[in-house]
This record gives structure tokens, C-alpha cells and sequence, in this order.
């Protein structure tokens, strides 16, 4: 198998009385509706390696597409998951690298593949030459990086978007919490998996990209070197502790698929469908109506991203694949 990182064709740099010269910048995107939007922006402009756009998100996949048909070889988004989506679906099945600073709410993504939280080291990793193939998820054309899911989560995500602007988003999300652990909400569903049907009535199915680790403190964080697909989850039972464990935890991070409560498998691609016809499902923690059934698939390094160089320890060490 060939190795999935490689340097980057970035064009080298030469000096001249100490200032760097014949280095084209780099497009970076800041979406001034991330979480730490201000402190991206200057840590992009603290390096000079980069054109800083201040773009909203709903604008986010235009701007990027218009740079990308321009020609640019590297394009860097400041934001969390759902700005490092929108990019990664213009992106993906490109030559055209993508850097990440890891600067929204939530940053899973960035922080499974090595990327650093601080932003400053995170614009120098952007500004590098080692890139990694990556693998996505899709939900019919729709891609996601890290979880999508139908049922309580979707709920849950419902109300804290509502709530956020009243109350902040960590008061938002106990609310929310709180409210889905006394309604408990069921979807019906059916989960088609190598030509067999289950059917469930569930308070969650979830779909992850990449295996995922089983038991606590590193409940469903990517497992290093683990095996690449799709891994399924379907919730069996209604109760309310063990879904508030389950379900929130599970779309954030994971799940623990030993738990005598939940289906677990590990696929290249599955169908989820429900009677209702439709649903609302979230990816990467944004949630969207979607037609069902609705065809799950994961698309091997089909993502080029910016990550640190080896450390001197992992250069040394036998080369393998990171997982994706």
C-alpha cells in the first residue's frame, strides 16, 4: 500500500535582508462566527503566510469554490467542524490541499488528526508541507467528516441552537440535555447492512467515519491505526440515563459498542430509512431535512489535509498509515 502522507508542493521560499520573498499566500478563510474568530485571525496574520478572508458561513462554499477554480493549490479554513465540512466538500476529491486551525466550538475533526488546539502553532502546521489522505463519509452526495445521525441527537441539537442565543452554548446544550432525558423521543427505523434489514425502534442511529476506541476515559475518540470504514450504531431501549450516556456522548465522540443496548457494525456502506419518507438528520452537528432512504458510503483518502511534521520519535518509528 502506498504511503498516505506526502509533502506538499508548496513553492519553497528564499531570503532576502531576513524578509521572505517569492511566497504566493496562502487563501485562508476565517469565518467570523466561529468560536475563537479574533484570535484565528491573528494568529493567520502573525505568520504572513496568508490572504485572510473574513467570509460568513453561509458564503463559506462559494468563496472557497471560486479560489479553487482560480488555481489554488492550498486553501486554510479557521472555524469548527461544520466550516472544516464545508470546505472539505469543495475540496475533496481534489489536488487541493486543505489546512485546518481547529477555531470553533467544536473541533473534532483537527484534533483526531494531530492538529494542535493552539492556533498559532496550528497557522504553522497550515503553513507546512506534510499532508495526509483522509477518508469522509457520505450521506447520499452529502459529505461529513466525523458522525451523522437520526433521532435524539438531532433533537438535541434543535434546541440547543434555539436556546444558544438566550442563554450560551454550554447552558444552551444542559437544557437541551435535560429536556431530551424527560421526553425521550423514538424514531422507527430500518438499517440495511449487506442486503439485510433491522429494524429498530430507537431513540438514535448514529454512523461514524473510522473505528472508534470502546471503553472510558477515551470513549469513541478515532482509534490510532484502527480499521477504516463506516461503524454503525443503533440504540436499543429507552433508558434515560443510559441514552443521556449514549447518545450525547456517542455523536460528540463515539460510543461504547459493548454495551448490551446497542447494534454496532463496521461497513463500507448501509441505508437508513424510517415510514415517515424523510427526516431530519445531523452531520458533523448541523442538522438538515434529508429525503429517505437516505445511502450511506465512505470514500477512502479522498480528503488532502495539512498535518504537523512527524515528531523525531515517529520518524524513526516502522512507517504505517495513520487511520483516518
Amino acid at each position: 500500500m502506498e504511503p498516505r502522507c506526502r509533502a506538499s508542493g508548496l513553492p519553497t521560499s528564499a531570503k532576502a535582508n531576513g524578509a521572505v520573498t517569492d511566497v504566493a499566500l496562502i487563501p485562508a478563510f476565517v469565518n467570523p462566527g466561529a468560536g475563537t474568530f479574533k484570535k484565528a485571525r491573528e494568529a493567520l496574520a502573525s505568520s504572513g503566510r496568508f490572504d485572510i478572508r473574513e467570509v460568513p458561513g453561509p458564503s463559506l462554499g462559494d468563496e472557497i469554490r471560486k479560489v479553487v477554480n482560480e488555481g489554488a493549490k492550498r486553501i486554510v479554513i479557521a472555524g469548527g467542524d461544520g466550516s472544516v465540512c464545508t470546505a472539505a466538500s469543495v475540496t475533496c476529491g481534489t489536488d487541493v490541499e486543505l489546512g485546518i486551525l481547529p477555531a470553533g466550538t467544536l473541533n473534532h475533526f483537527a484534533l483526531d488528526h494531530g492538529i494542535p488546539a493552539d492556533l498559532v502553532e496550528a497557522a504553522k502546521v497550515a503553513a507546512g508541507e506534510k499532508t495526509f489522505m483522509a477518508d469522509v463519509g457520505y450521506a447520499g452526495d452529502r459529505l461529513f467528516l466525523n458522525t451523522s445521525s437520526i433521532g435524539a441527537y438531532v433533537t438535541f441539537v434543535q434546541l440547543r441552537d434555539r436556546l444558544e442565543g438566550r442563554f450560551g452554548y454550554r447552558l444552551a446544550s444542559l437544557i437541551a440535555m435535560i429536556r431530551i432525558i424527560v421526553a425521550m423521543p423514538t424514531i422507527g427505523a430500518q438499517i440495511e447492512i449487506d442486503g439485510e434489514t433491522q429494524t429498530y425502534r430507537t431513540p438514535l442511529v448514529m454512523v461514524s467515519v473510522g473505528e472508534r476506541q470502546l471503553q472510558l476515559p477515551v470513549l469513541g475518540s478515532r482509534i490510532k491505526g484502527g480499521k477504516r470504514g463506516l461503524q454503525v450504531f443503533a440504540v436499543r431501549g429507552r433508558r434515560r440515563a443510559r441514552l443521556l450516556v449514549v447518545a450525547l456522548s456517542a455523536v460528540a465522540r463515539g460510543v461504547d459498542c459493548r454495551d448490551p443496548e446497542l447494534d454496532a457494525y463496521l461497513v463500507d456502506h448501509c441505508t437508513i430509512d424510517r415510514k415517515r419518507g424523510h427526516a431530519r438528520v445531523s452531520f458533523d452537528g448541523e442538522t438538515e431535512q434529508k429525503v429517505l432512504p437516505l445511502d450511506y458510503r465512505i470514500e477512502r483518502d479522498a480528503l488532502r489535509i495539512v498535518v504537523p511534521e512527524p515528531t523525531p520519535e515517529e520518524a524513526v518509528a516502522p512507517a504505517t498509515a495513520p487511520a483516518s
